[in-house]
């Protein structure tokens, strides 16, 4: 549960509104109201949210209407990835001033008639407007507003919770404030267009034919860029009570024209009811910031809001309820895995015991005492089926038995078996300078334990030369399994000749 504190600062008076809210429903929590008639503005403001900014987890307040511009833009649709680049760029030469004195806020529109295009709407505001109002609350000791709304902009706040509204086509929000009126057209829920004019209810009656002009221009310009016709008119605000407004304004604009419909709130009595009417931007700003990120807000650059902990408060049940989800599904997971395996290792034990029964004559559901019993138990270690020595090793050893300055030819190195089971047998033709170096060499390879019943099968001297042809031949057969090891050539050739 979470409470927002919306404030409407006026010209003539301040108005707050806290709504709290929960799971599909929204409670109005307070209501402060405070006229700047004989006080400061600073002194007006702390008088109105005394009481309700401490129990607030946000606050929204909104600049004037005549504080910000409102452009419609036409942006290429390929560029909608890089709208915040492109955008000052296309503002800059609408606004009388410096860009990068200014923040901005966007909000793409329903396509137009080109579908290569974005109908892009952008609203922007000085740098030190918006510091300004951010200042005004700092100074009466309110926490830090994480929205600043744009002129009446948070009015479409309201559509959700006012049944009438949100059955209107396209209608128009009309905030009567006592020298200027803001008109906010809003359409499937939220504001297309904007403009504040400079007429308000003060004037009446003398001004009200200025009123309907600059609210029928205001529609005609809306239509012309595209917009739908405005079915009705809804006046909010300190001067939506002025006697006689709504029938004078529905004879000049063709349209109806009445008050705002009381929202469908949690906790209204008939006395907060009176007060809420006149409230009804610093309600709608409120409810801009239970909706979330959606809401146009010029907090963005430099002056981007940036969060404590405080906003947790309202995640935590979703959080906890989440965490909760989380940790039944891990448990139900590993339950049923577990469960899965149990049942994957009775089967092998009945397996297990049905063939120990048909060769050892006895059921065994230990797997350790079957193989125990069939001679693999934990001692057992399967043959290697690789040899343990082989061709590559025989010419290894033959290199280290001959000497470094001894000249020496191999002519053919065959190794091969007579049967599946029998020993590797070796035989070597070569070529060595004497008969002498033939037997050393011979004796050389005997101390090689796997090398077995070494013997020089014939020596011939070479012909047209002085060396000596010799064929040797020998057994590969290392004594036992335990003392296996690849010899020198595999790895590194021993220099002891016994590896």
């Amino acid at each position: 549960m979470a409470s927002y504190l919306g404030i409407d600062i006026g010209t003539t008076s301040v108005r707050a509104v806290l709504v709290r809210t929960s799971y599909r429903k929204v409670t109005l929590a307070g209501v402060g109201a405070a006229e700047i008639a004989g006080v400061t503005p600073a002194e007006a403001l702390s008088a109105a949210i005394a009481g309700l900014a401490p129990k607030a987890d946000g606050l929204a307040v909104a600049i004037p209407g005549d504080e910000i511009f409102v452009r419609r833009l036409a942006i290429p649709r390929a560029a909608q990835r890089q709208l915040a680049e492109v955008v000052p760029f296309e503002i800059e030469a609408q606004i009388p001033f410096d860009i990068a004195d200014a923040v901005f806020d966007t909000r793409l529109l329903p396509t137009g008639a080109d579908p290569k295009t974005l109908d892009v709407l952008a609203v922007v505001a000085r740098t030190a407007d918006v510091e300004r109002r951010i200042a005004a609350l700092r100074e009466v000791g309110a926490p830090e507003p994480e929205l600043v709304a744009p002129g009446s902009f948070a009015l479409a706040a309201l559509v959700p919770h006012v049944p009438e509204l949100a059955a209107r086509g396209t209608f128009v929000l009309l905030d009567l404030g006592a020298s200027t009126t803001e008109a906010v057209i809003v359409s499937g829920g939220e504001a297309l267009s904007a403009r504040t004019l400079s007429v308000g209810v003060r004037g009446l009656p003398a001004s009200a034919a200025t009123l309907a002009r600059e609210l029928r221009q205001t529609f005609t310009a809306f239509r012309a860029q595209g917009g739908a016709a405005i079915e009705a008119a809804y006046l909010v605000g300190g001067g939506a009570a002025v006697s006689g407004a709504e029938a004078f304004l529905a004879g000049e604009l063709g349209i109806p024209v009445g008050p705002l419909p009381l929202p469908r709130l949690e906790g209204i009595d008939p006395a907060g009811a009176q007060n809420l009417a006149r409230a009804s931007k610093a309600l709608a700003l409120a409810l801009s910031l239970a909706a979330g990120p959606k809401a146009t807000n010029l907090r963005r650059g430099p002056l981007a809001f940036e969060r404590g902990f405080a906003f947790l408060r309202e995640k935590v049940p979703l959080l906890v309820g989440l965490g909760a989800v989380i940790v039944v599904s891990a448990l139900f997971s590993t339950w049923a895995e577990l469960r899965a395996l149990s049942r994957e290792e009775a089967v092998l034990e009945d397996a297990l015991a049905s063939v120990t029964k048909d060769v050892l004559g006895q059921e065994l559901r230990d797997p350790s005492r079957a193989l125990e019993l069939v001679g693999g138990g934990a001692g057992a270690k399967d043959e290697d089926p690789l040899p343990h020595v082989d061709a590559f090793d025989v010419m290894a050893q033959l290199a280290e038995a001959l000497p470094h300055d001894l000249k020496h030819d191999v002519d053919e190195l065959d190794v091969s078996r007579a049967s599946q089971n029998a020993a590797p047998h070796v035989s070597v033709h070569g070529v060595i300078p004497k008969v002498t170096d033939a037997e050393e060499l011979a004796s050389k390879l005997k101390d090689f334990k796997c090398f077995t019943d070494v013997k020089i099968v014939k020596t011939t001297q070479q012909v047209g030369g002085e060396a000596q042809k010799y064929h040797m031949e020998w057994e590969l057969r290392c004594p036992s399994p335990q003392d296996h090891a690849k010899p020198a050539g595999s790895a590194q050739p021993a220099t002891s000749g016994k590896p």
